[in-house]
């Protein structure tokens, strides 16, 4: 397959973390997708690519995108900061745990979108719920998650922003 697709919510309040990502090839349309994301940067939506610490890019090459505009510093520096860290230590841990194969992390590549609620306050647990929804989202995407048997067993509950 050349596009794997995940997603996953963590978390509660102002912080939480909706993730919504494609793995798959250099050479596929994700791979095409993840330079986009880098040589087309705009106002509000600027992507970065995420890092252990500076001069240690994950592999696979994670793109992060902003999943709303960054209005201002406290965002930017919550998304470039412990949203990066959150997002580049789950890829981290699903290549050492074999969620995703080592010897395939040169070929693959990963567009990673994020959200950042521009009243969120507490970077710990901004970092703690990307973490966690990052993982997760991985782990739905290389896995096939969830089945079209499980999507349509679920298909009659409540999503809970739907607003009534």
């Amino acid at each position: 397959m050349s596009m794997y697709i995940g997603e996953a919510l963590a978390g509660d309040g102002n912080e939480i973390a909706h993730i919504d990502l494609m793995v798959g090839s250099k050479d596929g349309p994700v791979g095409t997708a993840f330079a986009n994301a880098l040589a087309n940067q705009s106002e509000g939506h600027t992507n970065l690519l995420a890092v252990v610490t500076p001069n240690l890019a994950v592999k696979p090459a994670t793109v992060m995108i902003t999943k709303v505009t960054i209005k201002g510093m406290k965002q930017a520096v919550q998304m470039f900061g412990p949203a990066q860290a959150a997002v580049a230590k789950a890829v981290a841990e699903s290549v050492a745990e074999g969620v995703i194969p080592k010897d395939q992390c040169e070929d693959l590549v990963i567009v990673c979108g994020v959200f950042i609620h521009p009243e969120a306050a507490e970077d710990k647990k901004i970092f703690d719920y990307n973490l966690e929804a990052t993982k997760a989202a991985i782990a739905s995407a290389m896995a096939g998650k969830p089945t079209a048997d499980e999507m349509i067993a679920g298909k009659d509950q409540a999503h809970p922003f739907q607003g009534f």
